[in-house]
Order: C-alpha cells, then structure tokens, then sequence
C-alpha cells in the first residue's frame, strides 16, 4: 500500500496559538483540498510558527494505517 498524502491551506493567528500555550488546544483542524476534515497534533507545526502565526499550504504525510510521517509547507 502506498502512503497517503493530502494537502490544505492553514491560517492560525499568534493568539489562536497561543492556546496551545495555554493548554486550551492540542489538536489542529483543517479542510484538505478534496474537503475532508483532518486533525493533528499541534506539536506537528510548531515548527512554522512565526511571531504573526501559521500561514500557508501545506502538505502531509499519512502511513496506509493513518500513523502521521511527515508534514512540509508548500510554495
């Protein structure tokens, strides 16, 4: 089987991050391009953030038993 790869767009502001911080939030949501719902750990992107958020295209990478591999910001 091969691994699943699906891509989407992500805007979250330094405040809705801070949450995170917080111990509020310790999932991410997102709409992927062909309209299905995912969810993360936040821990995932901590590394794009910036001092203004997490902005961009991104994509993921899923295992054939949905175990996370590896996520990449796009363009």
């Amino acid at each position: 089987m091969n691994n699943h790869i699906v891509r989407f767009n992500l805007s979250l502001s330094s405040e809705q991050f801070l949450q995170v911080y917080q111990g509020m939030a310790k999932n991410v949501t997102a709409r992927t391009d062909e309209g299905k719902v995912i969810q993360f750990p936040v821990q995932h992107i901590k590394s794009f953030l910036t001092h203004d958020g997490i902005y961009g295209y991104f994509e993921i990478t899923f295992s054939p038993e949905h175990k996370f591999i590896g996520i990449k910001r796009l363009g």
